[in-house]
């Protein structure tokens, strides 16, 4: 790993950067060799490299793009390779791991390799340029961090059944939007505490409970998995700017959990 190159193509999107070789801190975004992670100290928010000891691994930096805050990492570990998305959207840095499947090599790639199909279709249907495409707002969706929103039309939902500040998850601990309206259609009921931030079913549930009383003192709360999900109004969350939804659109998680790297994240609204 050559450190200094490392850092000085972070240094261009203006990041700092932190090389921990042969230390593991925190694995919250790759699971294997090498974990990335971003991090705070008292000069602010940091990327964080880190490294198993003995590791043979390779990281490298393939595309970066100053201007407009973002750079593509591959990481190679045994035969194994996976790209990171490290950037700056809004407020915050991040890192999005992109699914294997997607043959990527530049910052602009990766971003459409996290787009679902669905929002990949709607945006060709509206013959966004690949300027409009970078937007958070556009002709063809709203994006607020993970989350995409695609208007939808002769949606016919119940007063009874629109639900009010509601959360939406990708799970793993993540902290939720919050939808001021929100509707819910099909997908499976799972309980969620602390320890089981991705959800487990009833029967599970309750053989936790039995065999452990104690237990049910977790904080549980049911969730919705797998449901198709549709939000109006303010939509809001700590990292990101308020956007307001003017009628239904449906919810849609970006790609990432489709990657190896985040094979343990699941869609919880």
């Amino acid at each position: 790993m050559d450190t200094a190159l490392l850092e000085r193509h972070f240094q261009r999107m203006g990041a700092r950067l932190r090389l921990n070789d042969g230390v593991i801190a925190r694995r919250r975004i790759a699971g294997g060799l090498v974990t990335l992670d971003v991090r705070r100290d008292a000069k602010g928010e940091f990327f964080d490299i880190s490294t198993v000891p003995r590791a043979k691994a390779e990281v490298e930096v393939l595309d970066v793009q100053p201007s407009d805050r973002h750079l593509l990492v591959l990481v190679r570990e045994n035969s194994q390779k996976h790209k990171f998305l490290c950037g700056h959207d809004e407020r915050h840095w991040f890192v999005a791991a992109i699914p294997e499947s997607a043959p990527v090599g530049t910052v602009r790639q990766a971003k459409e390799a996290l787009k679902p199909m669905e929002v990949q279709r709607v945006q060709a249907r509206a013959r966004l340029d690949a300027k409009a495409r970078n937007r958070r707002k556009n002709a063809a969706y709203k994006r607020q961090g993970e989350w995409f929103f695609l208007p939808v039309s002769n949606l016919k939902i119940g007063k009874q059944d629109v639900l009010t500040h509601e959360p939406i998850s990708r799970g793993n601990g993540s902290k939720p939007h919050w939808a001021e309206f929100c509707y819910r259609s099909g997908g499976e009921t799972v309980y969620v505490c602390r320890s089981f931030p991705n959800g487990i079913h009833q029967a599970e549930y309750r053989r936790i409970v039995t065999e452990d009383p104690d237990k049910r003192r977790l904080g549980w709360r049911t969730m919705t998995r797998g449901a198709r999900v549709y939000v109006q109004g303010r939509i809001s969350h700590a990292d990101h700017k308020t956007i307001v939804l003017e009628g239904w659109h449906e919810v849609l998680m970006n790609t990432e959990n489709r990657s190896r790297a985040m094979r343990n994240v699941a869609f919880l609204d």
